[in-house]
């Protein structure tokens, strides 16, 4: 987890910014659903009219509302209105009435007006209905005398009295239902007034639309920046995290690669970190954005008398995503070992076609593949049901919360305590608290998944190296370069019970060719692997140039050596740059005398474009003889003090196998060479053999000096050439 954070923290600005665009988007979306509702309420309901308070009416309504007020309401109205008449021209444009009556104008807007002002407006509006029953109030209207008449004649008392009754008669109503039936008023005193009512309800939901309009514009380009900047972050990383594992590879020895197979390190590094990846993107779209879209929900709906709705919902979801995890959980440790699988059936079938081929086990292979497929599939299929089944179940919660938020909202609206503009927010800010919860319990369903990747990579890269750099390495003597000595040399491969080399010791010097013979898994390779290290010695010590390796620069040590592995291999790209492979830099005379001492510049002259011709993956393209031979080309090229040829000319014929070795010898005169060979002929002019016998060093010195002395290598002679063959050479 440490290399995970240690390579966000690279882009820890670029997820702050994230962070931070996703919080301006999650505003914008949890603003629409109140413009919607005022589109509802105030646009469509109160016909644009925002407030019960009037911005003008006529002096004889003005007068009305005022009887309904006691004195201290009177003064705070009065001194918020100013008496208009037609010898006030700048208004009579605006106002055409203005020209037969006086009117009253707002003059400062002060939302104390909205509790004085209402009750009265109600009541008038009710007296102008003819439907309002004054026998509530335990009040009668003297015969022949208006309502108006009625409260002029009383005195402060009896109209403080009847004022209180008004309020108490009311106080049972909510005070949207009041503010609607004031509004209602105040649209019949507009019209009278002779204002555009129509024009200011479509002004209102025009205003209020294009305001909705911009906010999604600008939720959508927020979205896009957010999405932008949050994939660029997931890239970057796995580039990072890819390039970190691939590093670590190249610093593992044989022992390390050992423990992983081929197949899953390319399952590691590309579908594993691929799952990361995915994650990375959902925890910065969705995770950091669902508690954000969700705790703003909240906050809108806090205090609703409906939020137990949303409780249960939440309830409801939590609930059937802990089940859906508890079946699914254990399927995805699967399906990563599972890929591992296929990968590397697929790998073996088909870099071993040939062989396949050739005995006939087509429909047996096919078979091993089907079964490992089906393995996989059956976990994925499992995976993918599960999901399917939380899809509509989430949408059926969904919808079935709408249902009883209507179902229970129906009868507020009917009461007057809530407005249908305000429920439609309630069931928006609903969706987007359970959408918030449905985001991050998807997610959820990713990370197990995503956490058994992040676990596969970091065993890849905490896997601690055999080989290690030490941090002072010891430099060479240059008075010796090129010598190299085994000094009771021992080695185990890990985990074996017994030593594979015993107590190996010779000393080889420059200008000199010490070769390898000995059966099948006497140890050969394995002696020949450790002067590189590719693996360390469990017991003795090699040294080169008077220097004991392990305390020397892998880096320096490396390019001193020209290896040349068993199994000749080639790199896609051209003949060029596989024999310029070793070099800093192409350098056109080195590859074309490496050619010519390797053989192989004749067959690359007969191709159509020379050096350039191209290599094939694994290069497949060109025979085991020329890939050999370029191979060889490749480690002569950059010249160095010393060769290995890890059996490299076993897929040469005698007469390539002499004249290669014919030029090699002259231009090898101060480098020493090593030669790992199964022939007697490669290595009769050697000016050491050592003859190795599982794992013991049972001989060593010059072909007639073995022939004599070692039982071992006579054995090996003698089953390849002739006693008169061997005896003239």
């Amino acid at each position: 987890m440490k290399h995970i954070l240690k390579i966000l923290k690279k882009y820890s600005i670029y997820i702050i910014l994230v962070f931070i665009l996703l919080f301006l988007q999650a505003n914008c979306d949890l603003t629409l659903p109140e413009y919607t509702s005022d589109i509802v309420n105030i646009g469509i309901q109160q016909s644009g009219i925002e407030s019960p308070i009037p911005e003008v009416i006529r002096e004889e309504e003005y007068n009305k509302l005022l009887l309904f007020m006691n004195d201290e309401s009177k003064k705070k109205v009065n001194d918020n209105y100013i008496l208009i008449t037609k010898e006030n021209s700048e208004y009579i444009e605006k106002y055409p009435l203005l020209s037969e009556e006086n009117l009253y104008v707002l003059k400062d807007n002060d939302d104390e007006l909205k509790s004085i002002i209402t009750l009265p407006m109600i009541m008038v509006y009710n007296i102008s209905q003819d439907n309002f029953d004054f026998s509530s109030l335990d009040f009668q209207i003297p015969e022949g005398m208006s309502i108006y008449d009625a409260l002029k004649m009383m005195d402060d008392e009896q109209h403080d009295e009847f004022i209180n009754k008004i309020s108490e008669k009311y106080s049972s109503d909510t005070i949207s239902l009041l503010e609607q039936t004031a509004i209602v008023y105040l649209k019949d005193e507009y019209t009278k007034i002779g204002l555009d009512v129509e024009g200011m309800q479509m002004g209102y939901i025009t205003v209020t639309g294009l305001k909705m309009l911009g906010l999604a514009l600008l939720s959508m380009a927020l979205t896009i920046a957010s999405v932008f900047l949050s994939s660029r972050v997931a890239a970057f990383f796995s580039r990072d995290l890819r390039s970190k594992v691939v590093n670590k590879v190249m610093t593992y020895s044989n022992t390390e690669f050992e423990s992983f197979s081929t197949a899953s390190l390319i399952t590691r590094s590309t579908n594993d970190i691929q799952q990361i990846q995915m994650l990375i993107v959902m925890l910065l779209r969705i995770v950091f954005f669902a508690p954000i879209m969700g705790i703003g929900a909240l906050a809108k709906v806090s205090g609703n008398d409906m939020s137990w709705i949303i409780a249960l919902a939440v309830v409801t979801i939590i609930g059937f995503v802990i089940v859906l995890f508890g079946l699914a959980m254990p399927k995805f440790n699967k399906v990563q070992k599972l890929i591992d699988k296929v990968n590397l059936v697929s790998r073996e079938i088909l870099s071993g076609i040939p062989v396949i081929r050739a005995f006939g086990t087509e429909k047996h292979e096919e078979k091993r593949f089907d079964n490992a497929n089906k393995d996989l599939m059956k976990v994925n299929l499992f995976v993918n049901r599960v999901m399917t089944i939380m899809m509509p179940s989430m949408m059926f919660i969904m919808n079935g919360v709408s249902v009883l938020i209507v179902w229970v909202g129906a009868s507020k609206i009917d009461a007057g305590t809530i407005q249908v503009g305000t429920l439609i927010a309630f069931i928006t800010y609903t969706m987007q608290i359970i959408m918030s919860f449905l985001m991050i319990s998807m997610v959820s369903i990713m990370v197990p998944r995503a956490f058994v990747s992040l676990k596969r990579i970091g065993e890849v890269l905490n896997k601690d190296t055999s080989i290690k750099q030490i941090n002072k390495p010891q430099k060479f003597d240059d008075k010796l370069k090129g010598v190299v000595e085994f000094k009771d040399v021992y080695f185990r491969y890990p985990d074996a019970e017994e030593d594979v080399l015993q107590n190996i010791s010779f000393k080889a010097i420059p200008g000199t060719t010490t070769a390898f013979i000995g059966s099948t898994g006497s140890g050969k390779s394995t002696l020949i692997n450790l002067i590189p290290r590719f693996f360390d010695v469990t017991g003795g010590k090699i040294l080169i140039d008077g220097v004991d390796i392990r305390k020397a620069s892998i880096e320096k040590l490396r390019s001193k050596i020209g290896y040349v592995p068993q199994k000749g291999i080639l790199f896609s790209g051209t003949i060029e740059s596989n024999i310029a492979f070793g070099l800093d830099k192409i350098d056109k005379e080195k590859i074309i005398k490496a050619s010519k001492i390797s053989q192989s510049l004749e067959f690359i002259e007969n191709k159509k474009d020379r050096f350039k011709s191209e290599i094939s993956q694994g290069g497949t393209n060109v025979s085991g003889g020329q890939k050999q031979r370029l191979a060889i080309a490749r480690a002569i090229a950059i010249d160095p003090e010393i060769y290995i040829f890890d059996d490299s000319f076993s897929a040469l014929d005698y007469k390539t196998d002499a004249k290669l070795r014919k030029e090699l010898a002259k231009m090898t005169k101060n480098a020493t060479i090593f030669i790992v060979a199964q022939r007697i002929r490669t290595v009769m002019q050697a000016d050491q053999i050592i003859v190795l016998d599982k794992g013991h060093m049972v001989g060593i010195g010059t072909h007639k000096e073995l022939l004599k002395a070692c039982d071992v290598y006579q054995e090996i002679a003698y089953s390849q050439l002739s006693k008169e063959e061997l005896e003239n050479e």
